[in-house]
């Protein structure tokens, strides 16, 4: 399986364009279309909103890819 490491930069990212910006869909509308065929899990479950907020801590599955989200690190001064 394929593990990706994604670092958040907010409070949170919407599935759709997480899947995107990891490479996992070439385009907004594929990313739509796979979670709108209930291929994508989030922690475990089918998640069919293609705009869930998709926050740090969570886990993102599709198809023999793993996204595990972190919170950016702290900028320091």
């Amino acid at each position: 399986m394929r593990e990706i490491e994604f670092e958040l930069r907010g409070e949170h990212i919407a599935l759709d364009a997480l899947l995107k910006a990891t490479g996992l869909a070439s385009s907004g509308g594929l990313a739509k279309a796979l979670v709108g065929a209930g291929r994508v899990q989030v922690d475990g479950q089918t998640e069919l909103r293609k705009t869930c907020k998709i926050r740090a801590g969570q886990v993102v599955a599709l198809e023999g890819a793993r996204i595990a989200v972190h919170a950016a690190a702290p900028l320091r001064a």
